[in-house]
């Protein structure tokens, strides 16, 4: 019954002039071709849009049978034989029909699902989409349009961390960015052989580069890359990038340009455009941009050799600061990368104090890498620039781990001076004494909360200790004997007040505890233990 309805339209409309077709013919169309589909009558279907005589017809009304098709083709419990042929019907489509009207209903389909048929169905028709796409006169508006449309469904897709959610590829997006890169590949070849730099293809051009650093935001700035020793030239994401960034360099101003030019007031690229659309979007994939070549080694080749490492640590800064300000793990982990790999090219104790700049990294979650970083950073500082950041972090970190972290290096700074001939001034004399004001301090007297503390104080005795030991009366290179009457009033006492009044409260806490309740008595011996570590330190004293 479908067959014949759909028979009789054509038939009527076989006589009728292409522009004499009406709405209604549009629509009997639709319906009947969808019934032949929803019956299986896909044989005869095949057969009409295969016959010349209806060519005309299959081409002002044939798109509307690309969404069936379609949507048959992605399920997955049809019999081989007849995808075969609904994959005849949709090549015929894709050939015969309006290419204006497959644009749209081709992008609509791509626009439909989600989940893990984002993927499926962005590989079965970024072919046909590239075919309809290169028929268009009005190109760089449709290429414009598809990228856009692709992007934002790909930017749906779980980004795979670990190598083997890369390899096992649950949501596609690893095949989706080598298909994506195929799509794009005859446009970019477009615009670099075109040399007649028409108003058009400069269109064209903007908006593939509008993609690239679309890409380099995503998938690219939270994508994990296979270490290159285990990848086997088989990393997608790896490829993705290096695609990416060629396509920057061949259409664009070569990507150093772009890369040290970013942010500039002036500027030797003209895509002003780009920091007008969304300047955090350009921002993050600038750091991106900057985390591939520097740290991954991506096109680093293109770079000049003639950059000295400070500057180059200068420039890094501000991508560091992006990756930092992130949530999620693997970008903040990627901005510590990029720091090392920056301060790695930077021989010791050379780094000017001008140069600190760096914004607070030690309140993200990598704890460990943070502080990783920040010792190679402090290497890396004159002996002003450590003395700058050691007051600057006593003041700010609020962290009692992380001051007993600076305190050590105070001391280990302190050991090195007093070694030399030539006495330190940063760390010896009237600028240490200023130091130690901040390091030898309880912030609230004898109520400040010593196990709250306790990794601060307990470093803080340990400098003291050693200053005692280390700078001899006589000498006071350190300045520490003319401040000891100082030290013990703001530090010594309070601190023990402080130890006699906790004591009481622990021996009070202790009579209270029920024996059945093992695990406040735990958690008791344990603050009692880092109570003794303190009291046995302050004894030295």
């Amino acid at each position: 019954m479908a067959v014949e309805e759909l028979q009789s339209i054509i038939k009527r409309c076989q006589i009728l002039e292409e522009q004499d077709f009406k709405e209604e013919d549009f629509g009997l169309f639709q319906l009947a071709g969808q019934r032949c589909i929803e019956e299986g009558h896909i044989d005869q279907l095949l057969e009409i849009i295969q016959n010349e005589k209806n060519k005309v017809i299959i081409k002002n009304m044939g798109w509307n049978l690309i969404g069936p098709v379609v949507r048959c083709l992605l399920c997955k419990d049809k019999e081989d034989a007849k995808r075969k042929v609904y994959f005849l019907i949709f090549d015929l489509l894709v050939k015969l029909c309006s290419p204006k009207e497959l644009l749209l209903g081709l992008l609509e389909l791509i626009e439909e699902p989600s989940g893990k048929q984002i993927s499926q169905s962005i590989l079965l028709l970024l072919r046909p989409l590239q075919t309809v796409i290169q028929k268009l006169h009005n190109k760089a508006y449709s290429v414009g349009l598809a990228l856009s449309t692709l992007w934002n469904q790909l930017s749906l897709l779980p980004v795979p961390y670990s190598k083997e959610q890369i390899q096992m590829d649950d949501y596609g997006l690893c095949q989706c960015c080598k298909a994506l890169i195929e799509f794009t590949k005859p446009f970019v070849e477009e615009v670099i052989d075109n040399k007649e730099n028409s108003l058009e293809n400069e269109k064209l051009k903007d908006e593939l580069l509008k993609f690239c650093f679309k890409s380099l935001k995503c998938p690219l700035l939270t994508a994990q890359f296979l270490e290159q020793s285990e990848e086997g030239g088989n990393d997608p994401f790896r490829y993705f990038a290096s695609e990416i960034i060629g396509f920057l360099s061949a259409i664009g101003h070569p990507f150093p340009k772009m890369i040290f030019n970013h942010g500039r007031k002036k500027r030797t690229w003209n895509y002003l455009e780009f920091e007008e659309e969304e300047d955090k979007q350009l921002a993050d994939s600038m750091a991106s941009l900057a985390y591939l070549v520097f740290v991954q080694g991506i096109r680093i080749d293109q770079l000049p050799m003639v950059l000295s490492p400070l500057y180059l640590l200068q420039f890094n800064m501000g991508h560091i600061e992006v990756f930092l300000q992130r949530t999620e793990e693997s970008v903040i982990s990627k901005g510590l990368e990029l720091l090392e790999n920056s301060l790695l090219r930077i021989e010791d104790s050379s780094l000017l104090y001008q140069y600190l700049e760096i914004k607070s990294f030690l309140t993200v979650p990598q704890r460990k890498k943070s502080l990783a970083m920040l010792q190679l950073y402090i290497n890396k500082l004159d002996s002003q620039g450590k003395y700058t950041l050691f007051r600057c972090l006593l003041n700010t970190s609020n962290h009692s781990g992380v001051e007993a972290f600076i305190i050590q290096n105070i001391k280990n700074q302190i050991d090195m001076s007093l070694k030399r001939t030539h006495n330190n001034k940063w760390f010896t004399g009237p600028q240490l004494v200023s130091l130690l004001d901040l390091v030898l301090f309880l912030p609230e007297g004898a109520e400040t909360d010593l196990l709250q503390n306790s990794d601060r104080i307990m470093a803080s005795l340990n400098l003291l200790r050693y200053l005692v030991i280390k700078d001899n009366e006589n000498d006071n290179q350190t300045g520490l004997w003319t401040e000891l009457g100082n030290i013990e009033n703001n530090f010594l006492k309070p601190l023990h007040i402080g130890l006699n009044m906790s004591k009481a409260h622990y021996e009070a806490e202790i009579k209270i505890a029920k024996v059945g309740n093992v695990q406040f008595c735990l958690q008791l011996g344990i603050k009692v233990v880092q109570f003794c570590n303190c009291h046995s330190n302050l004894r030295t004293f």
